[in-house]
């Protein structure tokens, strides 16, 4: 994935929410070094004495770190030698996965490393957008229009065990499984399109402050927005460069308060995360979208198909990510994944055309502040029945 990337391509950082590819690679071998081979390794000597200063990212039992909005200000190590220590962990690793105790810690960090995959794309595609050039990542990159089904997908409502279940792997914040109560409902068969979002465009939706949240209608005037992340007149930003908009494909890079405020101007609502789960359990069985080209990134139909409800974009919910009932953090350091964010964030659902296979479940919980949408994110309207 970074083989298209100079060395300055991988050192920059477009924007504080992202972070250069080059800390990507670093700090998901980082958390191998650390949780694995640090403590579970007999006899293992750091990469670097001076990295997991570098490449912490968040977790405050591992002691302090290199502010996050100057990731982009690391010009050495350089991405050689970053490259240097990821084939020295592995190899370090090698061992390790016959001692059956630490199964499950590895498949978290291989797990965190498929996470950090999807970042590196979405945050490279930021980088490029800001550069006058246009750079092209991958060449091949672009979107295949959708196959177009209208109509809405029914619900009876009543109890839903809803969560992860136990079967395989699924990170904490997905469970423990629960009852919700829903009552019924239906939603949409089809992503918003680009089409249909230029037609709230011009309908006046970024002007008119009855369609908007207090706190989006106060992010329009302060930001001046108008139009989704990556727009340009009739073009649209991909990894393969500028390119026509497509129409018919769905519209991408998008806040929560836009998702409500187009749900709002169609009629409708958001889904909540609860009843997207319900609706898409059983369709998740054969994962996501495997990145091993990159030109699959940014547009490529889903391998589950353009009437599924996984792929192409994550989709905004209207549910606040909070905890489940009976949710309890890990001991440690790796406690602080997922449960220590759980405030001021809303829930996204369904996987993304970057998005790595096997991360493509119902019990999925993919969360973001409602102002960012630099990710892949779209949105699938709802209605009560």
């Amino acid at each position: 994935m970074v083989a298209p990337l100079s060395d300055a391509d991988a050192t920059i950082q477009s924007m504080p929410d992202a972070s250069p590819a080059k800390w990507h690679l670093a700090h998901t071998t980082w958390f191998f070094e650390t949780f694995v081979l640090r403590d579970h390794l007999e006899g293992y000597e750091l990469f670097s004495q001076d990295w997991p200063f570098l490449f912490n990212s968040y977790y405050e039992a591992e002691g302090p770190r290199h502010t996050r909005a100057e990731r982009g200000m690391l010009s050495r190590p350089s991405l050689a030698e970053v490259l240097d220590y990821r084939e020295h962990v592995d190899a370090a690793m090698a061992p390790l996965f016959a001692r059956p105790e630490l199964a499950d810690l590895i498949e978290l960090g291989l797990n965190h490393e498929q996470q950090h995959q999807e970042l590196l794309l979405t945050d490279i595609k930021h980088a490029f957008s800001r550069n006058p050039l246009g750079p092209i990542y991958a060449p091949r990159a672009g979107r295949t229009k959708p196959r177009r089904e209208g109509g809405w997908r029914d619900h009876p409502g009543g109890i839903a065990h809803l969560g992860h279940a136990g079967n395989g792997f699924a990170f904490d914040n997905e469970g423990p499984q629960h009852r919700v109560l829903l009552e019924p409902f239906a939603m949409a068969e089809q992503l918003v399109t680009n089409g249909e979002w230029q037609d709230f465009i011009d309908d006046g939706g970024y002007r008119d402050a009855a369609l908007w949240l207090s706190d989006g209608w106060s992010w329009v005037q302060q930001e001046s927005r108008d139009a989704p992340l990556y727009w340009r007149d009739d073009e649209e930003f991909t990894l393969g460069g500028w390119r026509a908009r497509d129409a018919d494909a769905p519209v991408t890079h998008i806040s929560h308060f836009e998702a409500d405020a187009y749900a709002s101007w169609a009629g409708h609502r958001l889904p909540t995360e609860f009843e997207w789960e319900a609706l898409a359990q059983g369709e998740d069985r054969d994962g996501g979208v495997q990145l091993d080209d990159p030109a699959q990134a940014d547009g490529s139909v889903h391998p589950h198909g353009s009437d599924s409800l996984f792929g192409d974009c994550w989709q905004w919910t209207r549910s606040a990510y909070l905890p489940y009932p009976r949710f309890k953090t890990a001991e440690g350091a790796v406690g602080e994944y997922n449960g220590k964010f759980m405030s001021g964030q809303a829930v996204l659902k369904g996987a993304s055309c970057a998005t790595p296979r096997g991360h493509s479940r119902a019990s999925y919980r993919n969360f973001f502040y409602p102002h960012q949408r630099w990710q892949f994110t779209g949105l699938r309207l709802a209605k009560d029945l």
